[in-house]
């Protein structure tokens, strides 16, 4: 057990460290029969591969629908599991879950999301940079300081903000709008600002998407709070895509055909391909059934 745990502890700081995110499960109580345990853990990544060891295999079928569900929302979620016909019933917070490949017992499962912070390149070394660096932490971002030529922007970043005043601003502002960078401000004058959003090689609906100058109008002026102007305006424009529609950003589904249980329609589900379609299950039972008498689930369905 103590093995497990080093190396889950072990494969989760691998993961922050290379911004990916993922899922902690820990079991908080578990009612006999169950084969887990409270304290057992597991790791569960966006592609819905586990690590770790939270119950047998029809859990771990509900354990990955939500963990995916979790990351979505980017907020935790207690799952319990209970045995009966399939069915769910979530309130703020929680789901219950009821199975009828469980042959007794209960289980209760905290899933905590793992979100990388938020990256913000923020080109140049003047003081506006070196106060966006400093503030910028204490919000919750990833500030990474870099010069025009070592920028390297990328779609997930959050923002891209150039104060070089003046030096290699273009090459920045550009690779930052081509990888689709949501935010990309330039702190400059309006006047300078113009001329260097005139000199892009990008076309005018990537021009107009540059935020300058850089920042809300709250009558900023010295370096600190023409920062937090600028870390203002970045939050309220990520707050607008916070909200997705109902039935946007939601992780794919699918119904196990032989116990209608709801499933992750992930690669690490247990699957099969049959007339061209996949058809994903919660456990190996589930699945040879099917696989043993196809036309007899299909009918069913």
């Amino acid at each position: 057990m103590q093995a497990l745990a080093e190396t889950l502890a072990a494969r989760a700081t691998e993961l922050v460290s290379r911004r990916e995110p993922f899922v902690r499960a820990t079991v908080v109580r578990a009612q006999r029969p169950t084969s887990a345990h409270a304290g057992d853990t597991a790791l569960i990544l966006s592609n819905g591969e586990m690590d770790g060891f939270v119950g047998g295999n029809c859990v771990e079928a509900s354990v990955r629908e939500y963990s995916l569900q979790a990351l979505s929302a980017q907020e935790p979620l207690l799952l319990r599991v209970v045995p009966g016909e399939p069915s769910h019933r979530g309130e703020e917070g929680a789901v219950e879950v009821s199975n009828p490949c469980l042959s007794g017992g209960a289980i209760e499962i905290f899933l905590e999301p793992h979100i990388p912070a938020p990256r913000v390149l923020v080109v140049g070394t003047t003081p506006v940079a070196q106060a966006l660096a400093s503030l910028g932490a204490g919000v919750g971002l990833q500030m990474e300081l870099t010069d025009g030529q070592a920028a390297d922007p990328r779609p997930d970043d959050a923002a891209l903000i150039v104060a070089s005043h003046g030096r290699e601003e273009e090459g920045a502002l550009e690779g930052a709008l081509r990888a689709g960078v949501p935010y990309v401000a330039l702190v400059a004058s309006e006047v300078r600002g113009a001329a260097v959003l005139a000199s892009l090689d990008v076309d005018e609906s990537q021009r107009s998407r540059v935020f300058s100058p850089a920042g809300l109008d709250l009558g900023a002026r010295t370096p600190g709070e023409i920062a937090v102007s600028i870390l203002a305006q970045l939050i309220a424009e990520r707050a607008k895509g916070r909200h997705p529609a109902p039935d946007q950003g939601q992780p794919a589904t699918a119904i196990d055909p032989v116990c209608g249980m709801t499933v992750a329609a992930v690669e690490s589900t247990l699957h099969l391909e049959h007339g061209g379609t996949t058809i994903y299950f919660c456990s190996r039972g589930c699945y040879e059934a099917f696989r043993k008498d196809p036309e007899h689930y299909d009918a069913s369905r």
